[in-house]
């Protein structure tokens, strides 16, 4: 789908304008170079002192995301603002978008949507997007309720969970006060178990009356973790056509420019049904650096300033990667084995700078990018050996 686009809302001159971003981890290292080329500065704003970003990045505001001086410093800085991370402070954004007449994007009411899983998903469902039936859960009662009327239930915090943090399953009666026990009694949602094939996603594309989107992805986990994306997914015509249609579908509920990634069930008989959404670059769209023509991250920045979009067209079959952290406690991150990856024709190495190491943080991937004979199950094969190669172990 190609929508002829407006005039850009920020003029497209170099050098281009300063982007603010809430959160300078890997993300916002990533997006502060692919901004880089087009003449785009960034500035972000994150607590750690020297956070990943930061090396890459024009400045760093030292500060908490809902550090309302640190926002208000960050908005004073910048043309436009964006986040890397869903625990920015939607009031604080529209704040400042008001005060400084300064764009945000995506708005920050799709933020606040987002952010709790159970408004997110009576969005969704209110728009008759295929979701997995849920209900919410304030205590034991609903959630007692909700493991007789489902079966085995995936319990979610509604807000602050990510990479499985926040969930747990629930498949029997007895499991009940462990689970909310282990999400803190936090508000909550209980969302019916889906018995899927694969979890695939779409990196969505929002831009000025522009919408387009990445070929699908295919994701593999392990201990609730993203492991591996392989592009184009190893499903059927029929399923890729449906997931972008539903793709579609969310997009159009979402309000603000920028990058989208849109997580999906395909189940046993090819349904698709929608799992979440992240309102920003998603670890399951690293594969576009090397493998699109176009990357998620350069595509967030021209969308967030009303830029023309580029092409999402696949160069070729690619996965990519996650390296975690292999060691069982923090320690000083420093990554053994890096020389057979760089080595290794078509594969790529992408080191995060974060200083320490603990048990599955995500600390960088690697992307094997093929050609047109190349089989995505031999990609897989080859990018799981790279990240083998890989290690903390002192």
């Amino acid at each position: 789908m190609q929508i002829r686009p407006k005039r850009p809302t920020v003029t497209v001159t170099l050098p281009g304008p300063t982007l603010g971003v809430v959160g300078g981890g890997q993300l916002g290292r990533m997006l502060a170079e692919a901004a880089a080329p087009l003449g785009v500065e960034v500035v972000v704003l994150d607590p750690t002192p020297d956070c990943p970003a930061s090396p890459v990045a024009r400045a760093q505001v030292e500060g908490d995301f809902d550090d309302a001086d640190a926002v208000h410093e960050l908005a004073s800085r910048v043309d436009v603002l964006t986040f890397e991370i869903e625990l920015a402070d939607p009031d604080l954004l529209e704040e400042v978008q008001d005060e400084y007449d300064v764009p945000v994007h995506p708005s920050p009411d799709t933020l606040r949507m987002i952010q709790d899983k159970l408004v997110q998903k009576d969005t969704l469902g209110e728009a008759g997007i295929p979701i997995p039936e849920f209900r919410r859960v304030d205590d034991a009662a609903d959630l007692r309720d909700a493991v007789e009327e489902f079966g085995s239930v995936m319990l979610k915090a509604r807000t602050g969970g990510y990479d499985g943090r926040g969930n747990v399953p629930v498949t029997s009666l007895d499991e009940i006060e462990d689970a909310l026990e282990y999400i803190g009694h936090a508000p909550a949602m209980a969302e019916t178990f889906v018995d899927f094939v694969r979890e695939v996603s779409v990196i969505g594309v929002k831009g000025n009356e522009e919408v387009r989107a990445f070929p699908l992805g295919e994701n593999v986990h392990e201990e609730e973790i993203l492991r591996e994306t392989v592009v184009p997914a190893r499903t059927s015509d029929e399923v890729t056509e449906r997931a972008r249609d539903v793709a579609y579908d969310v997009l159009d509920q979402l309000d603000g420019r920028g990058v989208y990634g849109i997580e999906l069930f395909e189940t046993e008989s090819g349904e698709i049904l929608v799992n979440e959404i992240a309102p920003r670059p998603h670890n399951s769209g690293h594969w576009t650096i090397e493998g699109a023509l176009t990357s998620q991250f350069e595509q967030h920045a021209r969308a967030v300033l009303g830029w023309p979009l580029g092409s999402t067209d696949l160069r070729a079959p690619t996965v990519s990667a996650n390296v975690l952290g292999d060691v069982d406690e923090s320690r000083e991150a420093e990554l053994r084995g890096v020389e057979e990856v760089l080595a290794a024709d078509g594969v790529s190495m992408h080191w995060y700078g974060k200083r320490e190491v603990r048990p599955l943080r995500k600390m960088g991937h690697i992307t094997a990018v093929g050609d047109s004979f190349t089989s995505t199950d031999d990609l897989l094969a080859s990018a799981r050996d790279h990240v083998d190669s890989l290690t903390f172990d002192q």
